[in-house]
Parts: C-alpha cells; structure tokens; sequence
C-alpha cells in the first residue's frame, strides 16, 4: 500500500471531523430543514445517478426540474419575504454573472476551499488522476499550500472524490426535484409569504429553459393561493414564456443593454428576442419589475438609460418598478470553486459611485417610474 504523506493531521483531527458532520446532519433533522445542502448527497449528482434518475422519473410520468438552490427568505426577488427556486442552466453568459454555477444544465462539483483540510483523499479517489494538488513546502520540507486543480476535459464525473471528501468540501451543484418536492418547501413558509404579501420566485440561471416543470410549479403554486414571480432573462421561445403567463402574478425581467451587438458581446446572444417578449408578455397583461444590472463602463452610460426610457415608456402601465442593480465583485468567488478559467475570472471593472447610481435613479422617477437600488 502506498504511505500517505504526514500533513500534521492525526486520527483524532479525522474522528473530530466526522463527529462534527454527524451532529450537523442529525441537528437539521431536528430543526426540520430539509432544503438542499451542500454537504448532503443528492440525486442526479453523477452521470449514472442522473441517467437513473431520469429514467426512473419517464417511467412513473412524473415530471421534474433541474434545481442547484432553494432560498428561504428572499427579500430581494419580488414582494414580501419569498422563497426562491434557482433552476440550472442559462442561454447567457454574462460577463459579470454572479451564479456560473447555474449557467451549465449538468450537476458539477463545486469547492468550497475554506473547509478543506487538506488530506487529499479526493485526489487518491480520483480513477482518471484528473484531480491534482500541488504541495508548496518552506525550508525544512513541511507543506505551506496547497493548490488543488482539475482537469475538466478528463474528469468523467464518477464522483468520487466526493463521497471521499471527510468535510464536504467538494459538493454537487444541480439536483433533480419534483414538483411536490419543491411545494413541501413552498408550505413550510405559506406563514410568512401571508404575513409579508410575499410568495415563491422561480429563478435561475434561467427557469424558463424548463418551461414544463415551470409552469406545473407555478400552476400548483396557484392552486394553493400562493403568489408567484418569474425571474427572467427573456431570451427563450415566446411559447416557453406562454405556458407559465396564465399562472405568474409577477415577471423579474432583465434589461441589460438596448444596443444589440454590445448586448451580444457582454452576454453571447444579441437581445432582440429578449425586446419581443417583453412587449408580448405586456400585451397579454403581465405586470413587470424591471431589472438593469449597472455595469461599469459596459451598459451604465445615459445614452444606454435613455434607450431603455424610450422602450419601457409605451409599455409603462406594465411595469410597477424599476430596480437598478449596481455591480459588485462578490460572485468572483463562485468561478473559482468551479475551477473554470471563463472570462468571468478575469471580469474587471469598479462599482458605480453613490453618485452615479443616484443620477440613474432620478433620471427614471423623472419619466415617472418607481425605482429602488439593490
């Protein structure tokens, strides 16, 4: 057998480790929080188990979506306390996206370094030796860092290094969920949705690349008197959009820039489709929070407010609000567990000024929107 290096861990650190997961995991059970975690296995996570879990769901016809979070008291995705549903995969790619992980429909492994200890049972699991580390050491040959790598072209996601992960430190993004799955979340907090005027927001990545699973969602969601939100890129088939209309009391509709081929080298595809549809859905009496992301440098000049004045204008009746989103650096991160190398590692650009945000703001009451900064 060949010896492990001495990384200064002992079997107590080990048993210490594997105490702690076990009182985490019973002490959820307890508190009765079953949403999705990153330290639970779940199903769809290798491409046996997601084939499995597919086939297993086309047998019984019982449909399902593509999640990779649930998040509880959401103050940000529509009115009142919400619960928000992330669904995977996205035709966008946003420079400056602050979820990569919901751009790619598959389950990926994710990394959440500041858990790791280092004991580099995930690259020993690895069958395709994808899964390296490189072990800096000071003058006397004890280790200082370790910089984890993987090569995404060979790695044929088996997952085993993470089931050999002591602290969960790798973890799958994306899980297949029914649609009774995501109501028993959507119950738990009917209570505060009553009290705060709030409700369920299916968000993404994109949601509406899932038009089928969307729709029941929301349809049940509906059923049960619960108001729902559809937070969209708009960059999808006009009969994807059709099938959840009847059942969305709200839609969170991206505007990033008017100019289409700008539009399309900040985001990939150009955004007449994304205009058609907004005009559509007013049409057909959707009601709209219009989301502008405030890019630095890329979409926040007032010829580009201007533009987007002069769009929202005739469709005003639809639109109840505004939102700017100021541009910020905290997804950065998310790049880096994912071990991509896309350009939104390398995205550089400063936040707007209060100043400048202020402007912009103005410059919409002026037109005669309600408008509030995120």
């Amino acid at each position: 057998m060949e010896k492990r290096p001495y990384l200064g861990y002992t079997r107590a650190h080990y048993r210490s480790v594997h105490i702690a997961k076990k009182c985490a995991k019973y002490f959820y059970r307890f508190q009765g929080w079953d949403e999705i975690r990153p330290w639970e296995k779940v199903k769809g996570n290798t491409m046996a188990e997601t084939t499995e879990t597919m086939e297993t769901a086309e047998e019984t016809k019982e449909l399902t979506g593509r999640i990779f979070d649930i998040q509880g008291f959401s103050v940000q995705d529509g009115p009142g306390i919400r619960l928000t549903v992330f669904f995977k995969g996205c035709p966008l790619k946003c420079l400056w996206c602050h979820s990569p992980e919901s751009q790619r429909y598959p389950s990926e492994i994710n990394m959440l370094k500041t858990k790791c200890v280092n004991c580099l049972r995930c690259v020993q699991a690895c069958p395709t030796g994808s899964r390296t580390v490189d072990i800096k050491k000071d003058e006397n040959g004890n280790p200082i860092e370790f910089n984890y790598d993987i090569n995404l072209k060979t790695c044929i996601r088996c997952g085993k290094c993470v089931d050999a992960c002591l602290t969960q430190a790798l973890y799958w993004c994306g899980t297949d969920m029914t649609v009774e799955e995501v109501m028993k979340k959507v119950r738990r907090d009917k209570p505060f949705f009553k009290k705060s005027g709030g409700g369920i927001t299916i968000s993404g990545g994109e949601c509406l690349t899932q038009p089928d699973f969307a729709a029941a969602l929301l349809k049940q969601c509906k059923e049960e008197e619960v108001n729902t939100a559809v937070d969209t890129c708009g960059y999808v088939p006009w009969e994807n959009i059709e099938k959840v209309l009847p059942y969305s009391d709200l839609f969170l509709y991206d505007i990033k820039q008017m100019d289409s081929d700008k539009h399309k080298e900040l985001t990939g595809v150009p955004n007449e489709l994304i205009l058609e549809n907004a005009v559509k859905i007013a049409e057909n009496g959707g009601h709209f929070h219009i989301r502008l992301p405030m890019i630095t440098g890329y979409n926040d000049s007032m010829e580009n407010m201007e533009k987007i004045r002069d769009f929202l204008l005739p469709i005003k009746d639809s639109v109840d609000l505004i939102q700017i989103l100021p541009y910020h650096a905290l997804g950065t991160v998310k790049w880096e567990r994912l071990n991509w190398t896309d350009a939104g590692t390398e995205f550089k650009t400063e936040p707007p000024s209060d100043e400048e945000i202020q402007e912009r703001v103005k410059f919409f009451e002026d037109a005669g929107f309600k408008v509030i900064v995120h």
